[in-house]
């Protein structure tokens, strides 16, 4: 059987903690960001956590 391939968008959008839970960045901080207040601004900057519903997928995606 062929090996199994990472799919690139994900390897470049998700990271893995330390305890297996996927790390991922705030969406809405590339552009047009004169309308958008500073504590918004600020708050996106931070790094999530996905949801747990939708580690599974994620994980599937990394195959992990």
């Amino acid at each position: 059987m062929p090996k199994q391939k990472t799919n690139s968008s994900a390897k470049k959008r998700f990271k893995l903690t330390g305890t297996g839970k996927v790390k991922r960045k705030h969406a809405f901080k590339s552009h047009i960001l004169t309308k958008k207040s500073i504590k918004r601004k600020r708050a996106l900057t931070q790094t999530g956590l996905v949801d747990p519903s939708d580690e599974p997928r994620i994980k599937g995606l990394l195959n992990l």
